[in-house]
């Protein structure tokens, strides 16, 4: 009858002991292979023993029972083959030693030859108790690196799932983005054509009834004209009798004021057509904003909640992300997605005194993993106190009491990182220091409330030249 401890080790499956074991969702373990053909066979993925269905298509592989078969399968081997202990094939005598320098098993006659003159030695049980532990001690050392392998190819996998996740969202986005400017445009379009069919409207109501006067005028003229003819065309006599009426209507009419062309009845293209693109432009500007740093969403700590336009950040709870090398893991921190190694640059944040926050700069080689030690420069809010943070320097307190807007203002050339507050337009720290690498500006928050980067006015600005080869403009 097998032993407890074989009965322990052996699948259920095929009743011999496990050969490369996985574990199922619901511990059951089995061979890989057994595994596979028994759910090749039943068509479905079950647990062979709880029939609890599995959604593990490629199951991990159990490295400790593993380990431990594999150290069952030698010690029997061992015992079995105790009885026949091998012997030296010089001398047919049994190996009882084993020789440090050539790493071989030997025998005590071995030992007193020329081929072996001065060698250490050691028992054969202590040898191999000795080179077991080194081998184990190694074995382990594999086995961590194994897991290391494991997990760098389980991070690559979640890596892929997020950028499929980061395209999709990204490109409806875009789409929405895209579709509220249509609409602006449309919305323009249609407000511009309805001008100019209004403006249509009004001058052919202008020309209407100047169509109309006229027409009376022409009818009135008409019908003294066709009097005055037949007139003519009488008898003498009749014709004196007529003549006087005749002669003072025609008077009458001819003191008629001439018509006159009417300026300012066509369609003012110009008006409608002139700067178009341009004016258009200037319009979509009210419904747009511009944002001086947009945050990373690859280097936000995974409770860092950004906004759909990249420019709010709030604390939340913590999101299954891939441990990509930009990412903070343990500081509450998010960088802008672009950096400074020239120039004068600033940025307003709206910050809320809450729990804790800092903002400011942070060069580009500083540690992204563990807590940020060193390599930047900024205030921060924690306990109800403001203070001023650049590491190793300590922290100097502040004398502000409450601050809702701060303004960075990073001179990269000068190496000066200085903090305002927007509400009172006073400074409150400034620090001077040579700069050597690309800065990036940061957040970190711990707290519920949103923290902003306040947009920027846009505005266009129109440049006028005049050109004058002769200095001097005429007809």
């Amino acid at each position: 009858m097998a032993s407890q401890s074989e009965k322990d080790l052996s699948c259920p499956v095929c009743h011999d002991i496990f050969r490369d074991p996985v574990d199922l969702d619901c511990s059951h373990s089995f061979c890989k292979d057994c595994l596979q053909r028994w759910w090749s066979e039943i068509k479905t993925q079950t647990c062979p023993l709880c029939k609890k269905f599995s959604f593990l298509n490629d199951p991990p592989c159990n490295l400790e029972l593993k380990n431990l078969c594999e150290a069952f399968l030698f010690d029997k081997d061992q015992k079995a083959s105790s009885g026949s202990e091998p012997l030296c094939s010089l001398h047919a005598e049994k190996l009882k030693l084993f020789c440090l320098d050539h790493q071989q098993p030997v025998c005590v006659v071995c030992r007193d030859s020329k081929t072996h003159n001065n060698h250490r030695f050691r028992p054969i049980d202590e040898a191999a108790q000795d080179h077991r532990e080194e081998l184990q001690g190694s074995l382990r050392l594999l086995q961590e690196k194994l897991k290391l392998f494991i997990k760098v190819n389980d991070n690559f996998d979640k890596t892929e799932e997020h950028i499929k996740i980061q395209s999709q969202h990204t490109e409806r986005e875009i789409k929405k983005q895209f579709r509220k400017l249509r609409q602006c445009l449309l919305e323009e379009e249609k407000a511009r054509i309805s001008a100019l069919r209004e403006e249509k409207q009004q001058k052919n109501q202008v020309i209407k009834a100047n169509i109309a006067v006229l027409s009376r005028e022409i009818t009135a003229l008409s019908d003294t004209i066709r009097v005055a003819e037949e007139g003519l065309r009488e008898a003498d006599v009749s014709f004196l009798q007529s003549y006087k009426t005749a002669v003072e209507r025609v008077e009458k009419d001819l003191l008629r004021i001439d018509p006159q062309p009417v300026s300012g009845l066509l369609i003012d293209e110009a008006k409608h057509l002139g700067n178009l693109a341009f004016n258009i432009w200037n319009k979509l500007k009210e419904m747009v904003s511009f944002s001086p740093v947009i945050l990373d969403p690859n280097t936000a700590h995974p409770e860092l909640i950004l906004s759909e336009d990249l420019t709010t950040v709030t604390s939340g709870q913590k999101r299954r992300l891939p441990d990509n090398p930009e990412r903070f893991d343990q500081h509450f921190c998010v960088l802008g997605s672009e950096g400074f190694k020239a120039g004068t640059h600033s940025w307003d944040v709206e910050v809320r005194n809450e729990q804790f926050w800092s903002l400011g700069v942070l060069q580009e080689s500083t540690q992204r993993k563990g807590q940020v030690q060193t390599g930047f420069w900024g205030i921060c809010f924690s306990n109800g106190i403001h203070s001023a943070v650049s590491p190793p320097l300590p922290d100097k307190v502040l004398s502000v009491q409450t601050l809702e807007r701060v303004r960075v203002q990073l001179d990269w050339d000068r190496g000066r990182v200085s903090f305002f507050d927007l509400d009172t337009n006073k400074q409150i720290h400034i620090f001077k220091q040579t700069f050597t690498e690309r800065l990036f500006p940061y957040i970190s928050t711990k707290n519920k409330l949103a923290f902003k980067i306040l947009p920027m006015t846009v505005s266009v600005t129109k440049e006028h030249r005049v050109l004058s080869s002769t200095g001097f403009w005429g007809f």
